[in-house]
């Protein structure tokens, strides 16, 4: 569910704060917990360390992410991948496919000498 419009966007007042006044090109990272402050026209070109729980993440805010928030690009879980044994043996395979396939191209071109 949105935000009211009669309420504007939510933008943290210590991130409008510690941008102010600076300019985007020689400002180091702004550290930043406020993970639902939405995105302004003003903060375009800054590199914010967005907090995930963990670590802060780099996020350098750009045009196109103006009216979403900080905390959409700084992902708090971290996907492994998916499948068990069965995922194992198909990456083995691929693998060994793929060295048998050098191997074979590495014989064409000493055959060709």
């Amino acid at each position: 569910m949105t935000r009211s419009l009669k309420k504007g966007p939510f933008i943290d007042p210590r991130l409008l704060k510690k941008i102010e006044g600076k300019t985007a090109t020689n400002t180091p990272m702004i550290k930043t917990w406020a993970r639902a402050s939405q995105i302004s026209p003003d903060m375009v070109g800054f590199l914010f360390g967005v907090y995930n729980g963990k670590t802060h993440i780099e996020v350098r805010v750009s045009e196109e992410m103006v009216g979403h928030r900080l905390g959409e690009f700084s992902p708090t879980k971290k996907f492994l991948r998916h499948g068990g044994k069965m995922q194992k043996e198909l990456e083995a395979a691929k693998k060994g496919s793929e060295l048998a396939a050098a191997k074979s191209a590495k014989e064409a071109t000493a055959a060709k000498k």
